[in-house]
């Protein structure tokens, strides 16, 4: 479904992110995890065509997207769920929603999709006419995946989900995540999370410095015993 090759990306003179390759597949859960500075954001903005200056392939469905724009991208299915949410605090809940679906494959579909996003986030349909600025953190993201899922994606880009929720909240948001996937929509998740991200994807991509330091199915990786001494902190 998406695959990137040699991916590299600069900010001015300083490249960020060394000649990435990974792939992800249809129906699955892959994950890119690291600490902070590893690169994953900019991965992200990079196959999303946030960024300029992109050098690899980004290939999508089989088509490069390379240089696309980000509303090409979007319109073929590829969406974005930005770090931090970036919802307009005062519109409503329902109004925040609406956004996600502006492109044309979207909007023909958008009440049956509104249906579906109620089904998985009820607090929403609850809270729809009220202003998304009034939120809990947990709602507020629920409002930015709900909006990600309105753009009728077929691969959803989650960058830290669970930044900044409650423990009982950051299960509740991996578990429809879950559901999501089961929907027949990918999932690339970035995450500091490494336990729980793991637990929950297929394949995992372990980034430092913009490389890739380890990769392998989640057993793999929560077995590996550098990977349970350096990033989970277990023996």
């Amino acid at each position: 479904m998406l695959r990137v090759t040699n991916l590299e990306v600069s900010y001015d003179d300083v490249k960020v992110v060394h000649g990435l390759s990974f792939r992800v597949g249809e129906n699955s859960i892959v994950s890119l995890l690291g600490p902070n500075g590893a690169g994953k954001t900019t991965t992200l903005r990079a196959i999303s065509g946030v960024l300029g200056g992109v050098k690899g392939r980004v290939e999508f469905l089989g088509e490069d997207i390379t240089k696309k724009d980000p509303n090409q991208i979007v319109e073929m299915g590829l969406v974005q769920v930005p770090e931090g949410r970036q919802l307009f605090p005062d519109m409503t809940v329902l109004e925040n929603l609406k956004l996600g679906a502006y492109n044309k494959r979207a909007k023909q579909k958008r009440a049956d999709t509104l249906e579906y996003v109620f089904e998985l986030f009820p607090r929403l349909k609850e809270r729809m006419h009220q202003k998304a600025g009034t939120l809990s953190g947990g709602e507020q993201q629920m409002v930015a995946i709900g909006r990600g899922l309105m753009a009728l994606p077929k691969l959803l880009a989650l960058d830290e989900p669970s930044l900044g929720l409650a423990p009982v909240v950051v299960r509740q948001m991996f578990d429809t995540i879950d559901q999501i996937r089961q929907r027949g929509i990918s999932i690339l998740l970035v995450e500091q999370n490494l336990m729980k991200s793991l637990e929950l994807s297929n394949y995992g991509y372990v980034l430092e410095m913009g490389q890739i330091k380890m990769e392998g199915t989640n057993t793999e990786l929560l077995n590996n015993p550098a990977t349970r001494k350096a990033y989970l902190g277990l023996e």
